[in-house]
């Protein structure tokens, strides 16, 4: 096998993964970038997060961030506040809706993740992973 059919092979797996997260999540009306925002967030424990702590965590960098934020707002998943002492700095906040709607899509998602990977035992979950990880990007 050569490097071009593992290559071809990964995009079309994580292609699927997509479209089976994508699916799982449209009936709620919330992307998998803003799931991940509010994942981020719920991980925070209440302690503020800045935008650029959100970017850095983010699975897919190229979102556009301030945007996938505003749209939580919107939704009143997630609270800006602006800092009366420095008004460039904004501390990002996931709220008790959006602790509510994670707490009702998690067991949604992981069904969708258990659908995709159950049938995986431990070892081969372990090997794959370990695998993925030896790839290079520079």
């Amino acid at each position: 096998m050569n490097s071009k059919e593992v290559i071809i092979t990964l995009i079309k797996t994580n292609y699927e993964i997509n479209i089976q997260l994508m699916t799982a999540l449209k009936p709620y009306g919330i992307s998998i970038q803003q799931f991940n925002v509010l994942r981020i967030l719920r991980g925070q424990k209440g302690v503020a997060a800045n935008l650029s702590t959100v970017q850095e965590r983010m699975i897919n960098k190229m979102s556009n961030t301030t945007r996938l934020i505003d749209k939580l707002i919107d939704k009143t998943f997630v609270e800006r506040i602006v800092c009366k002492e420095n008004r460039r700095k904004i501390e990002l906040f996931i709220t008790n809706e959006g602790l509510d709607f994670l707490k009702k899509i998690d067991p949604i998602i992981d069904q969708v993740e258990e659908k995709m990977v159950g049938n995986l035992n431990n070892e081969k979950k372990e090997n794959i992973v370990s695998i993925l990880n030896q790839l290079k990007f520079s």
